[in-house]
């Protein structure tokens, strides 16, 4: 089953398997079965053609994939553009959320401070 240019897996339930759809958690996909009508426990595979398009029908209501990852870009842009805290933080890459960065944030900054020797050089032997 395709949704939005992505296959979904088939071996999975389809609750876990609509999250493979960028904008689509497990609460939402669960609504989203709800409303269709279809048990979440069942396989992708088992699914008949007019169940797939009450999902799909289901999912039109939503941002998703393409759409969705354009507005979270515009509004960091928008964010940058007006020179806010938050646009700052996201220039210089680290995090905009509070978080302490002295320890910690190597997901947003890399590893990029190397932790201190003991202040000696080594000498070299020639």
């Amino acid at each position: 089953m395709r949704i939005s240019g992505i296959t979904l897996p088939n071996n999975k339930r389809i609750e876990y398997a609509l999250t493979a759809v960028y904008g689509i958690g497990i609460n939402r996909s669960r609504k989203i079965l709800t409303s269709a009508g279809i048990d979440h426990g069942r396989r992708g595979d088992t699914l008949t053609g007019e169940e797939e398009n009450q999902i799909r029908k289901g999912i039109e209501s939503y941002k998703i994939e393409g759409d969705l990852k354009r507005e979270i870009s515009g509004n960091i842009k928008r964010l940058k553009d007006v020179k806010s805290y938050r646009g700052s933080r996201h220039l210089k890459g680290l995090p905009s959320r509070g978080q302490r960065t002295k320890t910690n944030s190597r997901t947003r900054r890399g590893n990029v401070r190397k932790t201190m020797g003991s202040g000696k050089r080594k000498v070299d032997k020639k």
